[in-house]
């Protein structure tokens, strides 16, 4: 069992210290095959195995951000951004700020969930409309790091609830087949309708974390500079935009009808075929015949939505290889009898200390979808050592997985929020948004990931 150790402190330790994850699971997997006896070619046919099983994830992620990209340039998200500026800025001088506040507060949080499934551009929107809201959060006096945690718990809540957009890639694609993969010679199935199930006890947990944040640690009115911004961001669709800008966006009425119509046949498509893949072709498809771009542009923009989402899917592909390495070890079962013996016979116990190393790795690696391979080959066994049931198995596996995106610093939900708030120089990316959000959010995750181990 010492190989599987090595593996994962090699990747751990190379994540940790900056070096691209691709290479730290490369490595890792190398370090741990060599130390098992494979050889480096033993080790390298496995890990190429493996990479197949991250293909299909890999291409889901790839379509989705061509879907993405494609909408954006039919204007729609930008037209959004604006209408909620627009009305939050008429609403900033009125005498009932809290009223204020608490609109602002749910149009955040609901904008990030959005993003996740009915207009899936994930982290994009963030750049488009928080600049323009900066200086009616310094008229309110809003402590920023709020508006971290709210953006963040769109951003990962609903991936971890919703089975739609990215939630479907994480809790079906990921979650749900890396459970039954290394859990079909253990006799354990799972049915992907129970994982909202599993999951909706640790996202409660969520909840309560932000719940705390609104209305107990920042609370208090925080006082910020009117700093002008000068610097143009990208917007969505790729141009370049002067955040406080107050110009509509001028967009044809049947672009917007047919970019809606497109949204809805995605949704209607995946929740039909159950394939991110095909619904996402069908919007790119809709979109196309519409003339939201012209079709000579089309590579163009399919090429540069996929490119947006390759980085993730090329580490959801070595996570999967990763995981071959670590079955091919046969070590698995001495690991798993090992950690029986010295854990004991505490199921309670057990769960947390899953739960802990599930933060570590992800906090590491950044990425709790490519963290799910890792820790399924092994938690699975593990979990039914101690006899655990299949949805407690998923909770586990879930909530470790997602631990650390919460609080890691190379997460796309911390550095999303901060890339907006710090458009003026008055927001700290470790201070004001990976601090309040692993507090306010692992925590909770680790107490009710651990609840639903138990009760499930």
């Amino acid at each position: 069992m010492i190989a599987i150790i090595a593996a994962i402190v090699v990747m751990f330790g190379l994540s940790l210290a900056r070096v691209p994850v691709v290479f730290a699971l490369i490595i890792g997997a190398v370090t741990g095959g060599l130390l098992a006896g494979l050889g480096l070619q033993g080790t390298l046919e496995a890990f190429n195995n493996g990479l197949g099983g991250g293909a299909k994830i890999a291409l889901a992620y790839g379509v989705l951000g061509a879907f993405a990209l494609a909408l954006a340039r039919s204007g729609l998200p930008d037209l959004l951004a604006y209408k909620l500026i627009k009305a939050l800025k008429g609403d900033a001088d009125q005498k009932s700020q809290n009223k204020v506040k608490y609109i602002i507060f749910a149009t955040i949080a609901l904008a990030a969930v959005a993003s996740q499934n009915v207009i899936p551009v994930h982290i994009a929107f963030i750049p488009v409309l928080i600049p323009p809201l900066l200086t009616v959060f310094n008229h309110l006096k809003l402590d920023r790091r709020l508006v971290a945690c709210l953006l963040t718990f769109g951003l990962c809540a609903t991936y971890m609830l919703i089975p739609v957009g990215f939630g479907a890639i994480f809790l079906n694609d990921i979650l749900g087949q890396n459970i039954n993969t290394f859990g079909k010679p253990y006799g354990l199935q799972i049915n992907y309708a129970d994982i909202p199930h599993a999951m909706a006890i640790p996202v409660f947990g969520m909840f309560v974390g932000l719940l705390i944040a609104v209305f107990i640690s920042y609370r208090k009115p925080r006082e910020y500079q009117d700093i002008q911004i000068e610097k143009p961001v990208q917007s969505i669709s790729g141009e370049m935009v002067n955040p406080d800008q107050d110009a509509a966006p001028q967009i044809a009425k049947f672009t917007l009808y047919m970019a809606a119509f497109a949204v809805l046949a995605t949704l209607s498509v995946q929740l039909y075929s159950d394939s991110m893949i095909l619904a996402g072709l069908v919007g790119v498809a809709i979109l196309s015949c519409a003339g939201i771009f012209k079709w000579k542009e089309a590579d163009d923009v399919i090429i540069s939505g996929m490119r947006m989402m390759a980085l993730v899917g090329f580490i959801m592909i070595s996570a999967q290889g990763f995981a071959a390495v670590i079955e091919a070890t046969n070590q698995v079962p001495a690991l798993v009898q090992a950690s029986v013996e010295w854990i004991g016979n505490s199921k309670a116990l057990a769960a947390f200390l899953m739960l802990i190393i599930g933060l570590l790795i992800t906090l590491g690696i950044g990425s709790s979808f490519s963290t799910v391979p890792i820790l399924a080959i092994i938690y699975v066994p593990l979990c039914i050592q101690f006899g655990f049931s299949p949805t407690a198995t998923i909770a586990i596996i879930g909530t470790a997985a997602a631990l650390g995106d919460a609080g890691s610093p190379a997460s796309d939900s911390t550095l999303g929020p901060t890339s907006g708030l710090n458009m003026d120089g008055q927001h700290d990316h470790m201070k004001d948004s990976v601090i309040p959000t692993f507090v306010h959010y692992n925590i909770p995750l680790i107490v009710f990931g651990w609840i639903a181990a138990m009760v499930l």
